[in-house]
C-alpha cells in the first residue's frame, strides 16, 4: 500500500504540472486568435514567428515533461527561424514541426483535462485501497488509476508531438550540410598544414641537401676532407628529411593503424606519450585477429585519443590519463579522462573544433565534459558496420 500510495502521489505530481501547462494553454488562445487576426488584416504577419516561437517552447516543455515521465526522449525536429521577415514567415508556415506542434496543441485542449479526473480518485482510493490492501491484502485496484492518466498523457504527447518524416529528413538534411561545410573546412585546413610541413621541413631540408651535394662535388679534387664532411651532412639532411616525410605521412594516415590495428597503435601513443596513460579495451581486439572498424573510422580515433593526450599534456596539469575503447552494436566508441585542471573550450585553440569536424564528417558525435577543476572527459561514438 504504502509503494502504490507514493507511486500515485508520483505521478499527481505529474498531473499537476500536466494542468498548470493545459491552463497556459488556454490562455495561450488569446495570442493565437491575436495573430490570426493580425495576419488576415496583412499588418501582423511579422507576428508569425513570433508565436510560433511561442508554440515551440510549449511543446518543447512537454517534450521534456513526458520524457522525464517515460524515460525516453521525445525528438524535435525545428527549421531555424533566421533571416528577414519575410524569410521567417517563409520558414514557420512552411516548417512541417509548425503542423505536428499545431495540431497537438488543439489535441491537448480536449486531453489536457485529463488531471480533473484524478480528483475523486484519491478520496476513493484511500477508502477502498485502504480496505482492499490494509485488510484483505490485495493487489490496489484505484489508486493505480492516477498513475494511468499520467501514462496516458504522457503516451499521447508522445505521438503527437513526434516529428515527422519530413520534418527528421530536413533536420537531417541541414545537418549533412553543415558537416559537409565541416569537413572540407577540416580537410582545406589539413591539406595548408601538410603544405606547409612539406614546405617548411622538407623541401628545406631537400634545397640544403643539394646544395650540400653540389659544394661536395666542387670541393671534391681540391679538398677530399672537406667533401667528405659536406657528404656527412648532406646525409644528415637527408634522414631529417625523411624524419619530417615520415611525420607528414603519420598525420595523413599512421602506418602503425595498418599494421597493428587501432587498439595497437593506442597503445604505442599511450607508450610515447608525456603522461601515464592506461588504455582498457572491450569488444577489440590487437592486430588483425579480430573485426576491425572502417580504415576511416580507425583514423578518426587515432586522431582524436592523439589530440586528447596532446591537450592533456599541454594544458590539464596532469600526469595520467585513462583511454577507453569499446566495441558498440551501432559503431566505435571512444573515451578519454584526465584529472587535470579542466576548463577545456573549444574556441580556445585547443584542437577541440578540429576534433569535432573530422568526427562529424563520419557523422559521429563529440561530447566534452570539462568542468573548471577537472576532471576533462572526452567521449565520442563513431558509427560503422562491424
Amino acid at each position: 500500500m504504502r509503494a502504490t500510495v507514493r507511486q500515485a502521489a508520483r505521478a499527481t505530481i505529474q498531473l499537476v504540472v500536466s494542468a498548470a501547462m493545459a491552463f497556459g494553454s488556454y490562455i495561450f488562445i488569446t495570442v493565437l486568435l491575436i495573430t490570426a487576426i493580425a495576419t488576415a488584416a496583412v499588418v501582423g504577419a511579422f507576428m508569425v514567428p513570433e508565436t510560433v516561437l511561442l508554440i515551440r517552447r510549449i511543446a518543447g516543455a512537454k517534450r521534456q515533461q513526458a520524457g522525464a515521465w517515460t524515460g525516453r526522449k521525445v525528438p524535435e525536429a525545428y527549421q531555424p527561424l533566421t533571416g528577414t521577415v519575410r524569410e521567417r514567415v517563409r520558414t514557420a508556415v512552411r516548417d512541417p514541426s509548425t503542423l505536428t506542434d499545431f495540431r497537438w496543441l488543439v489535441a491537448y485542449y480536449a486531453y489536457g483535462a485529463l488531471p480533473v479526473l484524478m480528483l475523486p480518485l484519491w478520496p476513493l482510493g484511500l477508502v477502498v485501497d485502504g480496505v482492499w490492501c490494509g485488510l484483505l491484502r490485495r493487489r490496489a485496484v484505484v489508486l493505480p488509476l492516477i498513475s494511468r492518466l499520467a501514462d496516458l498523457d504522457a503516451h499521447w504527447s508522445t505521438v503527437l508531438l513526434k516529428p515527422s518524416p519530413k520534418a527528421q529528413l530536413a533536420v537531417r538534411v541541414e545537418e549533412l550540410v553543415q558537416t559537409r561545410a565541416g569537413a572540407i573546412a577540416a580537410h582545406g585546413a589539413e591539406l595548408r598544414r601538410i603544405e606547409r610541413d612539406l614546405h617548411d621541413g622538407t623541401q628545406a631540408r631537400l634545397v640544403s641537401l643539394s646544395m650540400r651535394i653540389g659544394l661536395a662535388k666542387r670541393a671534391y679534387d681540391q679538398d677530399p676532407e672537406a667533401a667528405r664532411r659536406m657528404l656527412d651532412d648532406a646525409q644528415t639532411l637527408a634522414e631529417d628529411a625523411l624524419t619530417d616525410l615520415r611525420h607528414v605521412v603519420r598525420a595523413i594516415h599512421p602506418p602503425i593503424l595498418t599494421d597493428r590495428g587501432l587498439v595497437g597503435a593506442v597503445r604505442a601513443l599511450a607508450a610515447s606519450s608525456a603522461l601515464t596513460v592506461t588504455v582498457t579495451v572491450d569488444g577489440l581486439t590487437d592486430g588483425h585477429d579480430g573485426p576491425r572498424a572502417p580504415a576511416a573510422v580507425e583514423a578518426a580515433a587515432y586522431f582524436v585519443i592523439a589530440e586528447s593526450l596532446t591537450n592533456a599534456a599541454k594544458y590539464s596539469g596532469a600526469d595520467r590519463a585513462d583511454v577507453h575503447l569499446a566495441r558498440a552494436r551501432t559503431g566505435l566508441r571512444v573515451r578519454v579522462r584526465d584529472e587535470g585542471r579542466g576548463g577545456a573550450d573549444e574556441a580556445g585553440g585547443s584542437g577541440l573544433l578540429g576534433m569535432q569536424r573530422r568526427v562529424a564528417a563520419l557523422d559521429g558525435s563529440v561530447t566534452v565534459t570539462s568542468p573548471v577543476g577537472g576532471p576533462t572527459v572526452i567521449e565520442v561514438e563513431l558509427p560503422c558496420v562491424w
